[in-house]
């Protein structure tokens, strides 16, 4: 009952503090449970004792590592802090014999890296039975043996421990045998038999019976072996071994066959009674495959794999039995010594990947954990990076490193990284192990587009087609994705006070750059626009190039004579001295060309003539000189059709028409009548008829007509030119000048043409050179402005050409021509005079209605 009772209040105790906290050594949790229990029991909360808010428990990652061990027991709730079970534990399995049973876990948190150490006590419950090696114990006893003698029986094993494990022996009641059970030194018991009646082999020669092992667990376990005494005749001497305790050692790996130690010993009988034999009585399950021992000999050999890191102690029991059934029994310890046969492990607990490429330096990405299974120097671990990377390993907690950046990261240098870590104990020789971890870099957008030229130039030809092709430009952006797209467009300009945008366009996506309209190269030759190149990143970054258009020459303009004027019936007329030579300057066609290049070089030909031996023209100069000189069979009257031609493809052209006369005095002027006559002729003189009528009551007017027609008689022939004007050089068209030094005027020349103050349907245009190799002075007919501004009665300011000046002189000679006219009619039909006499009074009256009557009169008579 006392036996009983004590086991029970052990029980009792072990159940109340089943699930207490232990009390933390050196900063560490401790737990204890029973071995066996449900999975996701709860442990402890580890959060309290921790001191750390559940809500945390997650955004750190707290996790349970199992130290040195891939197989992880228990786990962490992140909900409520508790660590529950989270695999069977079998306290046998793990612990064996051990009497104390400590499962090493770690409690991992992360941002920063926090590590507490956890140990789990599993406490031993009652779910072995004791177990007998055989199930029949055989004794072999001679019949002459004493009351008192003892006879040890084999041990009963229980995996369980403490007051789980055997506890006591028992057999069934006899007259001859009685148990005695004995306590060993080093903890367990065992039984022996004890003779209390001498055996008659003669009466009995076997005696049977069963022999109970029970343990102290609650509830009580036992187990049961058969006992066969075979009664003997006389054996009075057992087997004594050498030594009562046999120690060795033996390195882990030891290759099978290896003689670990020999046992001995020696029965002082003979014969068979001398004979011993050898064998393990009781051996744990670990052990069993572990070694063998030769039977004859006593040999202790290898025969199943020593791993240091499993088991690195055995204890075993050997029995020497002679040959008629006495036995004795010794003790076999052996020591494993740890061979560096395990390489570290390497582990990635946690790693940021991507991480962005503005990562600063000294940033954690990672936490690597390095284990090795080995003890000692074989199990220290020194960790390292091969490559030159930038990054590098910082020593954290216990066995623990941190993946910490040493560098500026750059995705377009390098997006991807191969991080080999290296990990070598200190064993010898030394074991090594790598572990490659991938870490990609992720992109931002800190590189703008960059395009491929400095700067672009397109070249197109006038009078383009809208919506053509001019140049492409391409900007490059090394960033990934929407941070390296690439989109284009114009930025805000103004050409020729227009918006670049109506002149230019850009294609966003492929950067191609289109005309809108069509230009013109009259207009402007060249201009700029700035194209920006934009990523799609978050900000944006943007660059600008500059693209510069350069419009090229279409020959799409004609060639412009500026003199002779080609517009309208009248004729130019150049009058030409008849002592005129060869190679003498007549006259000069002047013409520009608005297009530029070659299609502005002007080329002058004479396409008709009166007489085509006699005038020639500069081919680029415009010049009409004589080829030869003039004679007096040569016609008065000449008439050129001159064609000016530029050198664009195709070539255009403009012709005009000059009329020669060649004459030395004005009295073969009368001549002129078949030029100047027209239909518009004889149109004006029905109207001056009529005029003429209106004007009959100015009688006075005809006598000072007769007057002076017979007065100006006498005058010089040459007076009929002294009425010219100077042509203002408002009279030539805007906007002409030398184009590229094509020489369409050449500043060689420069040319006074004059007019008179009559009809224009009557002109006369002379022209004169100031070039004095030209006609003799005396045969140009000249007037500087001093003589017409005293010519009409105006000082030399006032001939300054404007618009007001040329509409009053307009007035005037409308009003002289009108006048003239009328008078001219008069005497023409009225007095019949001669052609001569008609040119004479027309000349007189016209100088005297521009000069304003009376105060030039005398002017006009000279």
């Amino acid at each position: 009952m006392g036996f009983r009772a004590f086991s029970v209040l052990g029980l009792v105790i072990s159940l109340g503090v089943l699930f207490l906290t232990l009390q933390t050594v050196c900063g560490d949790f401790a737990y204890s449970f029973p071995e066996e229990t449900k999975r996701g029991s709860v442990v402890g909360n580890i959060a309290k004792d921790i001191g750390l808010d559940v809500a945390k428990l997650s955004a750190r990652k707290a996790r349970i590592d199992g130290d040195g061990n891939n197989k992880r027991y228990c786990d962490i709730n992140l909900s409520t802090g508790d660590i529950i079970v989270a695999d069977r534990i079998d306290r046998e399995g793990l612990c064996g014999k051990k009497a104390s049973c400590v499962l090493k876990q770690e409690l991992v948190l992360e941002d920063p890296l926090e590590l507490h150490r956890v140990s789990i006590h599993v406490q031993d419950i009652n779910d072995n039975s004791p177990q007998f090696k055989k199930s029949t114990i055989k004794i072999e006893m001679t019949e002459s043996a004493t009351k008192g003698s003892r006879y040890r029986l084999d041990e009963a094993h229980d995996a369980d421990i403490g007051q789980n494990a055997i506890q006591g022996y028992s057999i069934e009641t006899n007259q001859n045998f009685k148990l005695n059970v004995i306590e060993k030194s080093g903890g367990g018991k065992y039984s022996e038999l004890i003779l209390e009646k001498e055996l008659d082999r003669e009466q009995q020669q076997e005696l049977t019976f069963v022999i109970v092992a029970t343990d102290g667990g609650t509830p009580q376990r036992s187990g049961t072996a058969v006992i066969l005494v075979t009664v003997l005749d006389a054996n009075d001497n057992a087997p004594v071994f050498s030594q009562a305790v046999y120690e060795a050692t033996l390195p882990e790996n030891s290759p099978l066959e290896t003689v670990v130690v020999t046992v001995s010993a020696s029965d002082a009988d003979v014969g068979v009674n001398g004979e011993v034999t050898y064998e393990f009585d009781l051996i744990s399950d670990e052990s069993n495959n572990a070694f063998s021992i030769d039977q004859r000999t006593g040999e202790v050999k290898v025969s199943g794999s020593i791993d240091y890191e499993e088991l690195p102690a055995y204890e075993m029991q050997i029995t020497a039995k002679d040959g008629l059934g006495l036995v004795s029994s010794c003790t076999l310890k052996i020591d494993v010594t740890d061979v560096n046969d395990n390489t570290p492990v390497t582990s990635v607990k946690t790693l940021k990947n991507p991480i962005l490429e503005d990562t600063p330096p000294g940033t954690e990405v990672g936490i690597i954990n390095v284990q090795d299974r080995d003890s000692g120097s074989n199990g220290q671990v020194r960790c390292f990076i091969q490559q030159n990377v930038p990054f590098k390993l910082v020593p954290s907690i216990k066995n623990y490193y941190s993946l910490v950046t040493t560098g500026q990261l750059d995705r377009e240098l390098v997006s991807d990284y191969n991080i080999t870590i290296s990990a070598t104990d200190e064993g010898s020789p030394p074991l090594s192990s790598s572990k490659t971890v991938q870490l990609s870099v992720a992109d931002i957008n800190d590189n703008p587009p960059v395009f491929e030229e400095q700067s672009y130039s397109a070249y197109v030809s006038e009078n383009n087609k809208p919506g053509s092709t001019l140049c492409s430009v391409t900007a490059r952006d090394p960033d990934w994705r929407q941070n390296g797209t690439v989109i284009y467009s114009l930025l805000p300009g103004e050409v020729n006070g227009a918006p670049v945008s109506s002149y230019l366009s850009v294609n966003g996506d492929t950067g191609v750059i289109h005309a809108v309209r069509s230009f013109d190269y009259e207009q402007f030759r060249s201009f700029k626009v700035q194209v920006m190149a934009r990523d799609n990143g978050s900000p944006p970054l943007s660059s600008n190039v500059t693209v510069s258009v350069f419009i090229s020459d279409v020959n799409d303009n004609s060639p412009q004579i500026l003199y002779p004027a080609p517009e309208g019936n009248s004729f130019m007329t150049e009058l030409v001295p008849k002592a005129a030579h060869g190679g003498s300057l007549v006259s000069k066609v002047i013409a520009v060309d608005a297009d530029s290049g070659q299609n502005a070089w002007l080329s002058y030909h004479i396409v008709k003539s009166t007489d085509p031996g006699l005038f020639t023209i500069g081919l680029h100069s415009g010049e009409i000189r004589t080829q030869r000189d003039i004679s007096e069979s040569d016609s008065m009257k000449q008439n050129l059709i001159v064609s000016v031609k530029d050198n664009g493809q195709p070539s255009l052209s403009a012709t005009c028409s000059m009329y020669l006369l060649i004459s030395d005095n004005l009295a073969e002027v009368p001549e002129l009548k078949d030029i100047s006559y027209d239909d518009k002729n004889s149109k004006l003189t029905s109207y001056l008829i009529i005029a003429l009528v209106s004007v009959s009551t100015f009688f006075l007017t005809f006598i000072i007509i007769i007057l002076g027609v017979r007065f100006c008689r006498r005058t010089k022939p040459r007076l009929l030119f002294d009425g010219a004007v100077a042509i203002p050089s408002a009279y030539l068209p805007p906007n002409y000048a030398d184009v590229d030094g094509t020489g369409t005027l050449r500043s060689t020349y420069n040319y006074d043409a004059y007019l008179t103050t009559g009809s224009r349907t009557s002109d006369f245009k002379f022209v004169s050179s100031y070039n004095d190799n030209t006609l003799p002075a005396e045969q140009t007919l000249r007037k500087s402005p001093s003589d017409f501004a005293e010519m009409f009665g105006r000082s030399e300011e006032s001939l300054e050409v404007g618009p007001i000046w040329r509409f009053t002189l307009s007035l005037r000679v409308f009003f002289s021509l009108f006048t003239e006219a009328i008078l001219f009619a008069l005497i023409f039909h009225c007095t019949q005079i001669q052609p001569p006499e008609q040119l004479f009074v027309k000349q007189f009256f016209t100088c005297y209605v521009v000069g304003k009557g009376k105060r030039h009169l005398k002017n006009c008579t000279e």
